[in-house]
């Protein structure tokens, strides 16, 4: 075991020595403070003084839309959901989150996880490329060390950094949040759409939820990332396909939720908040079943990465 913690230390080293991992870090900080002051700053808050009207023309306009403008059933749900959240805080009083707030803030950040996993997926795609491309995997491999453990402290060194870009993003949030916005509304509920009724959360923990969902996709991802450039030897090839399948993925589900294979492909499954917020992609799905696929689709990136690294021949 303390080889193997040596292996992840000597991969934190090589990841963290490289200028490019910083200038991604301090890249995702400067987006996060960016938008903060651009929020702060430049955005008209709008105020909610007429807040109720606004949602009431917004139904109106929702509910047209259902009639008689053609649409995928997944948009035809997901407008209702939002005319029953609308009816709900006009009838409870629950004023919308203020973009010009903490609380609005830190949930809108939580789309910046799309920014780290990029960065991550660019660390997952040369963990293993870069020693072929390099011709350093000789020297690795001649090390009294299993390949097993070699490709393991290099996948652990990579989610170690996925973590350290989620931290690093929650952090900045709400350090520039309060910074800008102070720490008042709280007590705010968030609202959420779930099993056909409107419910209430805690802000905070809705905050946390959120970070934690998007997670998920972010390891699935990098997952990916990892076996292409393991199986493949490409950095290139691992970086276009894994953030070309990230972009579009969620897309192609959407369109093709109509069909009951679609709840199979691994993007219908990688947002687990479809199941506290809202309802499934495709009908009939239920948490249990969505975190089923993502462990096969886990063990099947696992796999194919641990296989073929231990049956590559680098003696050419």
């Amino acid at each position: 075991m303390s080889h193997f913690f040596r292996l992840v230390h000597n991969e934190n080293i090589k990841i963290y020595k490289r200028m490019g991992t910083w200038v991604m870090i301090g890249i995702l900080v400067l987006v996060v403070a960016l938008v903060g002051i651009f929020t702060k700053f430049v955005l008209d808050p709008g105020g909610n003084t007429d807040w109720k009207a606004q949602l009431s023309a917004e139904n109106a306009q929702l509910t047209e839309s259902v009639k008689s403008a053609p649409m995928l059933e997944a948009q035809k749900r997901m407008m209702k959901e939002r005319i029953a959240l609308n009816e709900y805080r006009i009838e409870n009083d629950v004023a919308p989150i203020e973009r010009d707030s903490l609380w609005g803030y830190m949930v809108d950040a939580t789309t910046f996880t799309g920014i780290a996993a990029l960065f991550t997926i660019v660390i997952a795609a040369g963990m293993v490329a870069s020693e072929f491309s390099w011709g350093t995997v000789k020297l690795l491999l001649i090390r009294p060390v299993s390949r097993t453990k070699i490709l393991l402290a290099k996948y652990a060194s990579t989610l170690m950094f996925a973590l350290l870009m989620l931290l690093l993003l929650f952090s900045a949030s709400f350090l520039f949040g309060t910074l800008f916005f102070g720490l008042g509304g709280a007590e705010t509920p968030y609202l959420a759409y779930s099993n056909g009724q409107v419910v209430e959360q805690n802000m905070v923990t809705h905050i946390i939820q959120l970070f934690g969902f998007r997670s998920i996709d972010l390891v699935m991802m990098v997952t990916l990332a990892f076996m292409i450039s393991t199986v493949f030897r490409s950095s290139s090839l691992a970086i276009g396909i894994s953030l070309f399948l990230m972009f579009t993925g969620p897309q192609l589900v959407q369109l093709l939720s109509q069909y009951d294979w679609a709840k199979f492909i691994l993007f219908a499954n990688t947002d687990l908040q479809q199941y506290t917020t809202g309802t499934p992609l495709v009908e009939g799905m239920t948490m249990t079943f969505s975190i089923v696929m993502l462990l096969i689709y886990f063990a099947l990136f696992a796999f194919l990465s641990l296989y073929i690294f231990k049956k590559r021949d680098v003696a050419a």
